[in-house]
């Protein structure tokens, strides 16, 4: 396939407008081929997204169904930097943990660490992830780990967007208003799980 129709097909992707591969299927179906990739059925669920930080946090829940994406819930976990490590932990368990139940959540989608140099960063980025893993984990929620470019990609059809550009395609694709960083880069990792997961 040439670069400029793998470009389009991204873009028509994105932007919801990828027809159905057989008109004769029924309209349930029809929307399901719309809101996924390559016309392939549309994953149908809740999922919890989780841009992991000791400090900012992102959580959103994220509904999908035959008829397109529907944000329920988001918020921002946010700490001051004098307060301990521990209590942080404890916190983003606690956060994610009470975020489940309010809906039924089908799988988690969260953030891989990204490369940074220093040691200090990926030991407190690992531990952010592992208090919300692990809060999953006792919730007995499946948990799916992407890495930023991937989201990126998924969602905006670029591994190297902007935050504004993940922030505003965000927007379009839940039909919300544009949401703060933490909480559209959750948003957007619940989304590349919907975009690329399979059965």
């Amino acid at each position: 396939m040439a670069r400029n129709s793998r470009r389009a097909l991204w873009t028509a992707k994105v932007l919801g407008n990828l027809p159905a591969s057989k008109r004769s299927i029924d309209s349930d179906e029809a929307l399901a081929a719309r809101h996924s990739p390559l016309g392939r059925r549309a994953f149908s669920g809740v999922v919890l997204g989780i841009d992991p930080s000791l400090r900012g946090t992102g959580l959103a829940l994220v509904e999908f169904s035959p008829h397109g994406a529907k944000l329920l819930f988001s918020c921002t976990l946010v700490f001051k930097p004098k307060v301990p490590l521990p209590i942080c932990l404890g916190e983003i368990f606690e956060g994610v943990r009470e975020t489940l139940t309010r809906a039924k959540v089908k799988h988690v989608a969260i953030e891989e660490t990204i490369f940074v140099q220093s040691r200090k960063v990926v030991h407190i980025l690992g531990a952010a992830r592992g208090a919300a893993i692990a809060a999953a984990a006792r919730g007995g929620v499946e948990v799916f780990e992407y890495a930023p470019r991937r989201v990126k990609q998924a969602v905006v059809g670029l591994g190297g967007a902007s935050k504004e550009q993940v922030i505003a395609l965000v927007a379009q694709h839940l039909s919300c208003v544009h949401l703060p960083s933490d909480e559209a880069d959750a948003a957007a990792t619940a989304l590349c799980h919907a975009f690329t997961w399979r059965e």
